[in-house]
């Protein structure tokens, strides 16, 4: 943008991408509503600056999953970024996109990106053994000297899963292991804008650790905005969405959400 200090981050999540010709649950083409939502995204005046795919790229980690996936974000002419989630693997996210210099080439999939004026650590909370997120000490340590090497940038952090109870209780927070850790590290650093996550496939914001945690919404489906304290688990079919984050210097952080597939389109204003 032409703005040294003005920058648009898309944010795509949950996409859950399958193999060609699957649809989950055998009624949602989810590989479409990824498609759907690029095509958006690049149709966006102005365009963002970068994507950031924060995590659960593909539904179960498969190689024909990455080959569908790496198909369709071949359509992105917007820089992208990715990141894994519960649902991802670290040797195939590499072996998908083998131009992403970005991506340590062994070991944990987390990395600075700092060609902006909004600097960028994404994280990774990839537990291999389960669905639940995780920072190690080494993670945890990474990140204290990233945010350590820079205070003066102003910063957002990105991840897949968010250190927030958003309310739905199959969706508690607390089997985020390192969770406290992170936030007493984040805490103390004034540069951090905003966390950015996913993996809970619904829009929410949240104070936290002296910022604000946004949740994105998914390409693929929903999870039920369902508040009961013994609510089960299940899905929605709502629009596919993402979310377009507008940082300025003067003004800080300001997050969108906007629908793929036709949804949210500009219509005629009624007086």
């Amino acid at each position: 943008m032409g703005d040294s200090v003005t920058m648009i981050i898309a944010q795509i999540t949950d996409m859950h991408v399958m193999a060609a010709g699957q649809m989950a649950f055998g009624r949602i083409d989810v590989n479409a509503n990824l498609a759907a939502a690029l095509a958006r995204l690049a149709a966006h005046d102005p365009r963002p600056d970068i994507v950031l795919v924060t995590g659960d790229m593909t539904f179960d980690g498969e190689v024909d999953e990455y080959t569908a996936l790496a198909g369709i974000m071949a359509g992105c002419d917007i820089p992208f970024h990715v990141m894994p989630g519960n649902h991802d693997n670290r040797a195939r996210i590499r072996a998908a996109f083998p131009g992403h210099d970005y991506l340590p080439r062994g070991g944990f999939l987390h990395y600075t990106i700092d060609a902006h004026p909004l600097r960028i650590i994404a994280l990774d909370t990839l537990n291999p053994e389960s669905v639940d997120g995780q920072l190690c000490a080494r993670r945890l340590d990474w990140l204290a000297a990233r945010l350590a090497e820079a205070p003066d940038r102003p910063t957002l952090i990105a991840m897949h899963h968010p250190p927030i109870d958003i309310g739905i209780g199959w969706l508690a927070s607390d089997r985020f292991e390192g969770r406290d850790a992170a936030r007493d590290i984040i805490a103390r650093h004034g540069q951090v804008v905003g966390v950015i996550c996913g993996h809970v496939h619904r829009c929410v914001q949240a104070q936290w650790a002296n910022t604000v945690v946004h949740t994105g919404a998914p390409t693929a489906y929903q999870f039920p905005l369902d508040l009961k304290p013994h609510a089960e688990s299940g899905w929605v079919a709502e629009p596919p969405a993402y979310s377009l984050h507008y940082w300025r210097a003067e003004s800080g952080l300001v997050s969108h959400t906007g629908y793929a597939d036709g949804f949210g389109a500009a219509q005629e204003f009624i007086e």
